[in-house]
């Protein structure tokens, strides 16, 4: 019998492509590929492995699949319930009463018979004693060579130094999109007799609905799917964006933003609105088995209260995918490490919510202070920094990120080099059209017909002006016109024109620069006349 060399962690199960719902290619699933990687530990005799998961009943149907297939006795252990089945000793009886749970439950790995497979639940805040960890290097050897294998498995990864070298990690990964369109054929036919109920799924809808549940526990996504046959009597995305919002939640680190806006609302832009609704589909299975990556994201830079912000609400309601707000003033913290720690984190619930869109708001204000990051504290922000585009550069998970700056040259160069962004647009003051467009939809969205309005002439007397400026042309009018307790007039709106200074004339030299250095370096995200 050969002894099997100690291995150093982490060890990752690799994804196995997923299957398009669309095309009858056979292709292994997710949970599949996991067998196969625990399968060949426990054939190996590796002697302890950690997994890393929420979900305890997918792992332990996992390992008992495994342990049927191998024709090995399986044992699963809680301090709640104790070992199930009850192990029988191979040496002398211990007794209960003499050791704690957790050193007895080790106690009983080490004295059972060959053949077995056990897995002990929520261990490791017992991993901070130093009996079990002595007890645990004691298995490791001892189990070393045997054809007995212990699973650990816990939320969180709490692996002691002493331990790295006998422990081998596995992350479990969440249900992939062939399972989770399993889990939704489960359901359909299961409630298929229900009059009351209407869940008969178009090829489109049924990938959706998998799209959109990517990213949740194999319970979650029951309760959602649950959630959506009470409220709506059929099989929708808006339950399972609410199970997400509770994940955001939870975390402290993301902002969840309601899809309460539209590109119809947008004013202009019509280039940037070109590009991105011909990149709609390029987050479904058929874009990969063209050859199509996913998108990275766009970074959009220009005039303050030009839209930018819209734009980026807008894309969540045209994509039909949650869109998460990073604040980064939420990612530093006090304690030294707590920062990086925390950008990790919110790299990790995002991608865990994947797919979808997250949105960063003036970038540059964000990480300011790069220059002087290695006088000011202790280079933090530069780590931070350096964190955030590894993986804008590495990433692999479906999240879109737009992100909007004002000041292009408080952004550092290596932020807009190639394969960070997909693209750069810059957005402009908007032109004559383009205001006109932004009145009517102002008015429109307040209750008023444009047409009441000589919107051409409110046109020509706000030039120069930005959306958000336009914007507060009609708000200001109505509060005059209510003031005075009468209906809005184009007078008002006139008036209320000439009063405001705009910020293009404020900052009339900074626009101007802005303008030359975006000429040749970005992409417009309007058409102009030369």
């Amino acid at each position: 019998m050969v002894s099997q060399p100690s291995r150093l962690v982490p060890i990752r199960l690799h994804m196995a492509p997923e299957r398009n719902p669309l095309r009858s290619r056979r292709v292994e699933s997710p949970r599949m590929d996991t067998l196969r990687e625990l399968e060949v530990l426990v054939r190996a005799k590796y002697p302890i492995v950690y997994v890393v998961s929420w979900e305890e009943r997918r792992v332990e149907e996992a390992l008992q699949d495994v342990a049927k297939k191998l024709d090995r006795a399986f044992f699963t252990w809680s301090v709640t319930q104790g070992m199930k089945p009850a192990v029988t000793r191979t040496s002398g009886p211990v007794k209960a009463t003499a050791l704690a749970p957790e050193l007895e439950a080790l106690a009983l790995v080490h004295e059972a018979a060959e053949f077995s497979v056990f897995l002990l639940r929520d261990f490791h805040p017992y991993m901070k004693d130093y009996r079990c960890v002595r007890l645990l290097r004691d298995l490791a050897g001892r189990l070393r060579g045997t054809a007995k294998t212990l699973f650990l498995l816990g939320p969180t990864l709490n692996l002691p130094p002493d331990l790295e070298k006998d422990v081998t990690v596995v992350e479990f990964p969440l249900p992939g999109a062939q399972e989770i369109g399993e889990q939704i054929d489960r359901v359909v036919e299961a409630v298929r007799g229900n009059p009351s109920v209407q869940v008969d799924l178009t090829a489109e809808a049924r990938e959706a609905l998998v799209r959109s549940a990517q990213g949740l526990t194999a319970d979650e996504i029951e309760s959602a799917l649950a959630r959506s046959l009470v409220e709506t009597k059929t099989l929708a995305q808006d339950p399972i964006v609410e199970e997400k919002k509770q994940i955001v939640r939870k975390s402290g680190m993301l902002q969840f933003y309601p899809a309460d806006s539209k590109l119809d609302d947008v004013g202009g832009h019509e280039l940037l609105k070109e590009w991105l609704l011909k990149r709609r589909k390029s987050f479904t299975d058929a874009a990969r088995e063209f050859g199509i990556p996913y998108p990275k994201g766009i970074l959009l830079i220009g005039v303050q209260g030009c839209g930018k912000s819209l734009v980026a609400k807008a894309v969540s309601a045209a994509y039909g995918l949650p869109m998460l707000k990073m604040d980064v003033g939420r990612i530093f913290g006090s304690l030294v490490g707590q920062s990086e720690d925390n950008m990790r984190r919110a790299i990790r619930i995002a991608e865990s919510l994947a797919p979808c869109i997250l949105w960063i708001d003036e970038l540059e204000k964000g990480f300011a202070g790069m220059g002087g990051s290695g006088v000011s504290d202790s280079g933090t922000t530069a780590r931070v920094f350096a964190t955030f585009l590894t993986w804008m550069q590495e990433k692999t998970k479906p999240v879109f990120l737009i992100a909007t700056a004002n000041d292009v040259s408080a952004l550092p160069p290596e932020l807009l080099r190639k394969g960070r962004f997909d693209e750069i647009f810059f957005i402009d003051l908007p032109d004559l059209e383009e205001r006109k467009e932004i009145f009517k939809i102002h008015l429109s969205k307040r209750k008023r017909d444009p047409k009441k309005f000589k919107v051409p002439d409110l046109a020509k007397s706000t030039e120069g002006f930005s959306g958000a400026e336009i914007e507060q042309v009609v708000v200001g009018a109505l509060n005059h016109a209510f003031d005075a307790d009468r209906e809005l007039t184009y007078k008002d709106l006139a008036e209320e024109a000439q009063t405001q200074v705009p910020l293009s004339r404020m900052m009339a030299e900074d626009i101007a620069d802005l303008r030359e250095w975006a000429r040749l370096r970005t992409r417009p995200s309007a058409k102009r006349d030369e």
